[in-house]
């Protein structure tokens, strides 16, 4: 067996006693001040400076340097950025230095100060150490003796190499080697005098027992079975009863709040205005692990917050919640108890060539194991909950603040939450799971990349929250679910008024309100003037209305999509005369055909509004909310009704809203000549007042297009998706017009493109025809409208077969080039897909619209 390569501590006396260091040794000092490991520190700097090793100086802390060298590289390291980016820098360092490499780390326990939680700095040395076992280094590190839990204390002994616990009593120095790795000697495990340069064993037994009654420590301290993590939450329960200052107060609050709610500074001055420690406590008393608890479940709370402290009525207006919050350390203790730590790095250091790393780590995600402590905080909660079902809901760092919404990146998971607790156990754990690797979702990596974010910390915490609704037979879903916002970019009406708000309704689960329905529709409204429809003049409002609902089965455990009247043919009561009208014409074809004769309703929601006070109501939420945060905001939130037919308000999710500025108010041309109009439209476009050149139009033609068959469908949406790839959305402006709905799943409703295939294009234009079944689905609110908003792309919809429209694509030809570079020689191909060049020289293209007005115009001009 070849032997191990040695190294000396500096200390001739301490070498003979450990049989030398070895490399790949992590030594780790439990000191109880700082000058006793730098002593160490500089006794083996100084025996292997002129070595061929080079000695690297890990800096993160505030306390003074340990190495005052300049032959000595110092690599300082930013702490108060969180765990993942702190290791991230780390092991990036230590991966481009390789191996034969020493290592000085500064001491582990003022970690504390910055993240607040023992079990990271665990894991931190959990993942480092093994790495630099493995690239055959050796590393000094140092912890604070009973300055963590004993849990992250057994954590490093389990880890390191080599452990010394160094002490004084009496004015000496003892150092008491707790772990030496594979070596051994008679004496090697006793308490060492140090005298000198001499490390002498003490080997009486009563010599040593008095040297411990002397040191006087209590390792049996109860505190220290707990996390610092949760000491200083207790601490801050016993301050409540303490005579504080308004001053002393904010100050504890703005600290814990900064360890466990949020960084973004502008939601802190919220929490510091609205939260009382209390609240903080309360949070805290639901908290699974450590760590975060993300934005949206931030935003949950905060809202709910704002709102009953500007008004009581607020109190009965709210249903209660009693949500749990897994923090986001649990997250990073996950990938590092099934050992994928090492695959996050290599996945981190390189995004944008990584996807096949990320597949490979979110596969592992899937198959991976909860430890023994948080599987009993798991159990603990879901006999909490029973058998009522529950929503996990991701909850990250960065989601749902001011600047990026990450609208749907990540999963959502029903868990019906039926049979015993250990089925329910599994169902739970492997929800938790998709929503951890729903960070590594090519969605979810394509968006932070955009975003400038695939170096940013990622924090995943989950909101855990009891499903609002109601059992009605064999299914539960709330009577009604939405999305709102204080600010109506859509307004399709001149007397409509932005500010008043919007909001998008669906009967039972909200899945169907941020999501693009395939085949269905959502209720929009203006809740200044809910009962005004944004398709007027299409025709019979009906055949736009909701056909299909969202519900959890709890008898076959999973969710389902129904057709509303199948459940009311059960008979299941939907509260439809509270929210539907009946359709008497359709009954009378039902009974004219001899069916049995059924009741049919539209559920337009118009009796809702004309009847309660909802609309005013709910706008006076959004004002109050949009006041507090000082932005617009949107939200999500469920409606149910009571035995006395009142309703009940459950807000489930707010955030800023991320809109478009709005410009002032646009002239329009005068008397332009009709042969120079592109298009002109009343309503139906999303983004506020807009004047802009077009130098770029591609056309999917909807009649064409209607007439291909499902694969040659597929085949034009790679072929958009080409083209998209090309623009340069700095310099070149691009509308892009199709039949239907973009991004649909199902080709004869629009061309079935991702959102990443059309992502350069600067205005999106959806063309709506009868004929062809092709028919725009205003997207306002769904997740879809959110991407739209974030990569700023104008909507519009066009309805050529209304009389107020004028719709002349052909004129394209008469000023535009055409391009054929990229569509196939398919001749039905080259009839479906036109892409025109606007000719410099000749007129150009110009897009105005003007939101006050509700008009839209295209049009070529000289100027």
């Amino acid at each position: 067996m070849e032997k191990p390569q040695t190294v000396t501590t500096g200390f001739t006396s301490l070498d003979n006693v450990i049989q030398h260091l070895r490399m790949g040794d992590n030594v780790v000092f439990q000191v109880r001040n700082l000058e006793v490991y730098k002593r160490f520190v500089t006794a083996f700097i100084q025996a292997n400076i002129d070595s061929s090793k080079k000695i690297i100086y890990i800096r993160f802390t505030q306390h003074d340097p340990l190495i005052n060298n300049d032959s000595i590289e110092v690599f300082p390291v930013n702490a108060d950025n969180g765990f993942e980016e702190f290791c991230s820098q780390i092991h990036e360092k230590i991966t481009l230095e390789g191996r034969d490499v020493f290592y000085i780390f500064d001491c582990l326990s003022e970690l504390l100060d910055r993240w607040a939680t023992d079990s990271m700095i665990g894991n931190f040395f959990k993942v480092t150490c093994p790495y630099l076992y493995e690239l055959n280094t050796i590393a000094y590190f140092a912890t604070f003796k009973n300055h963590n839990s004993f849990h992250t204390t057994a954590v490093i002994r389990d880890t390191t190499q080599v452990l010394f616990d160094i002490f004084q009593v009496d004015a000496k120095t003892y150092v008491y080697p707790l772990k030496v790795w594979n070596r051994y000697t008679p004496t090697l495990f006793l308490p060492h005098l140090v005298h000198g340069d001499r490390f002498i064993p003490v080997t009486s037994s009563g010599d040593v027992a008095a040297l411990y009654s002397k040191l006087g420590e209590n390792d049996e301290n109860p505190e220290r079975d707990l996390d610092y993590w949760d000491r200083l939450f207790i601490r801050a329960g016993e301050l409540r009863a303490s005579p504080l200052t308004k001053n002393q107060i904010t100050e504890h609050i703005n600290q814990l709040s900064k360890i466990f709610l949020t960084r973004d500074e502008r939601i802190l001055e919220l929490i510091s205005v609205h939260f009382s420690l209390q609240d903080i406590l309360s949070v805290k008393s639901r908290l699974i692990g450590s760590g975060f608890i993300g934005g949206k479940a931030v935003g949950m709370l905060l809202a709910r917050k704002i709102l009953i402290q500007a008004s009581e009525t607020w109190s009965s207006k709210l249903e209660p919640h009693d949500s749990f919050y897994i923090g986001s350390d649990v997250y990073y203790s996950y990938l590092v108890d099934n050992n994928l730590w090492k695959l996050k790095m290599e996945q981190r250091r390189a995004p944008q060539e990584s996807l096949g790393t990320a597949l490979n780590l979110r596969e592992k995600i899937l198959q991976g194991q909860f430890n023994e402590a948080i599987k009993h905080k798991f159990l603990r909660m879901l006999e909490y909950f029973g058998q009522s079902p529950i929503i996990v809901r991701s909850s990250s760092l960065l989601e749902d603040g001011f600047g990026n919404a990450f609208p749907g990146k990540y999963e959502s998971i029903f868990c019906i939450n039926q049979g015993t607790l250990d089925e329910r156990y599994q169902r739970f754990t492997k929800a938790v799971r998709e929503v951890f690797a729903s960070t590594l979702s090519e969605e979810a990596l394509t968006y932070r990349e955009k975003h400038d974010l695939s170096n940013s910390e990622e924090q995943m915490a989950l909101l855990v929250q009891r499903v609002s609704g109601s059992n009605k037979q064999d299914y539960f879903f709330p009577d009604i679910a939405g999305v709102g916002f204080s600010y109506n970019t859509y307004v399709w009406d001149p007397q409509i008024n932005p500010n008043a708000g919007m909001i998008r309704l669906v009967v039972g689960l909200g899945t169907r309100a941020v999501n693009r329905l395939e085949g269905d529709y959502a209720r929009i409204a203006a809740l200044d003037r809910p009962q005004c429809i944004p398709y007027d003049g299409l025709r019979s409002f009906k055949a736009y209305s909701q056909q299909k609902i969202d519900v959890l089965n709890i008898r076959r455990n999973r969710q389902e999509c129904l057709s509303i009247q199948e459940l009311m043919d059960r008979p299941i009561d939907l509260h439809q005369t509270m929210i539907a009208e009946r359709d008497h014409e359709t009954e009378q074809k039902i009974q004219q055909l001899g069916l049995k004769r059924k009741e049919s309703w539209v559920f337009s929601f118009n009796p809702f509004f004309s009847h309660t006070d909802f609309p005013l109501t709910f706008s006076k939420l959004l004002k109050t909310l949009e006041s507090a945060y000082r932005h617009p905001v949107d939200i999500e939130f469920t409606v149910n009704f009571n035995s006395n037919g009142n309703y009940q308000i459950n807000l489930l999710q707010c955030r800023p809203l991320q809109v478009q500025g709005f410009k002032k108010r646009i002239e329009f041309p005068e008397a332009l000549p009709l042969n120079q109009v592109l298009f002109k439209s009343k309503g139906c476009f999303m983004g506020g007042n807009i004047y802009t050149n077009i130098h770029k139009v591609i056309i999917v033609e909807p009649h064409a297009y209607n007439l291909l068959s499902q694969s040659d469908k597929y085949e034009v949406a790679r072929i958009v998706g080409r083209l998209n790839q090309q623009i340069n959305k700095e310099i070149t402006t691009v509308l892009l017009l199709g039949p239907g709905r973009w991004g649909s799943r199902i080709p004869s409703l629009g061309v079935p493109v991702a959102f990443a295939e059309f992502n350069h294009v600067s205005i999106l234009g959806e063309i709506g025809y009868h004929n062809t079944g092709f028919l725009p689905d205003v997207s306002f609110g769904t997740h879809f409208f959110q991407d739209m908003i974030e990569s700023e792309i104008f909507y519009l919809a066009l309805f050529p077969e209304k009389n107020e429209t004028i719709y002349q694509l052909d004129l394209l030809k008469n000023f535009a080039e055409t391009t054929v570079d990229m569509i196939p020689e398919k001749s039905n191909l080259r009839n479906v897909i036109k892409v025109y060049n606007i000719t410099p020289g000749k007129p150009g293209l110009q897009l105005i619209s003007d939101i006050s007005t509700q008009e839209i115009q295209c049009f070529f001009t000289d100027t």
